[in-house]
């Protein structure tokens, strides 16, 4: 029951990542094209995507250590 708990959390994890980089992605066209007004959502999307990443790789490391 808990690995399936760890694959579903890795799963959200890794959908999630992929979610905010399609949004990166459009908000690059966006500031490209002129239409984004706060460029600061980029570093803020870049940030999350960076968290995202780290818990993942921390939650990897620690299902091969169990």
């Amino acid at each position: 029951m808990n690995i399936k708990k760890n694959k579903k959390e890795l799963d959200k994890t890794i959908t999630e990542i992929n979610d905010l980089k399609k949004n990166l992605l459009n908000l690059r066209f966006k500031k490209s094209t002129g239409q984004l007004e706060q460029t600061s959502n980029i570093k803020k999307t870049k940030k999350k995507i960076a968290i995202l990443k780290t818990q993942l790789n921390q939650k990897e490391i620690r299902n091969k250590n169990a």
